[in-house]
């Protein structure tokens, strides 16, 4: 796989490193892996990973520790619809353990796995500051709430039905 961002992809990098005080260009690295992600396949391959570090005047592993602390970087190939649970204590209460059992019986993946169809991925993730609404899920940039089985059921068939609408 060939990284290397395009012409325009360079000057959004550019523009993102001109936020910051000259020599401080390590304060870049998370909108830029944010670029990298979207930009190549939806995860950060370590070559993703070296060529953001190149273009940040970095060494690897500094790109490394940031791309492994936080669970919005996906570190292998992931689905078209990625399922990210909130773990922690108001889900965790009303029930997203159940959840997360549930989308394993129903499609047969762990967190961290994706499905042999390439569709889903299934992670949990930490707190996403919907509390209110747990037990919840990010999907994309949407937030689904309140989940039950029913609702599942229903956001997988969604998912499905978009997939074959595209294509």
């Amino acid at each position: 796989m060939n990284v290397e961002f395009s012409q325009e992809k360079l000057q959004e990098v550019q523009r993102i490193i001109n936020f910051y005080p000259e020599g401080k260009q390590k304060s870049a690295v998370i909108p830029v892996l944010h670029l990298a992600q979207l930009e190549f396949g939806g995860w950060l391959s370590s070559e993703t990973m070296d060529y953001v570090a190149s273009l940040l005047q970095l060494e690897p592993i500094e790109v490394y520790e940031v791309a492994t602390f936080y669970s919005m970087y996906n570190l292998k190939p992931v689905g078209k619809y990625m399922f990210e649970v909130c773990q922690t204590g108001p889900c965790m209460i009303n029930g997203s353990d159940e959840i997360v059992k549930y989308i394993y019986d129903k499609l047969g993946i762990k967190p961290g796995e994706t499905s042999e169809d390439g569709m889903f991925t299934l992670k949990t993730v930490e707190c996403l500051g919907a509390c209110g609404y747990a037990p919840m899920m990010q999907m994309g940039k949407n937030y689904r709430e309140h989940l039950t089985k029913e609702k599942v059921d229903a956001i997988v068939e969604e998912c499905r039905n978009n997939a074959v609408a595209k294509n």
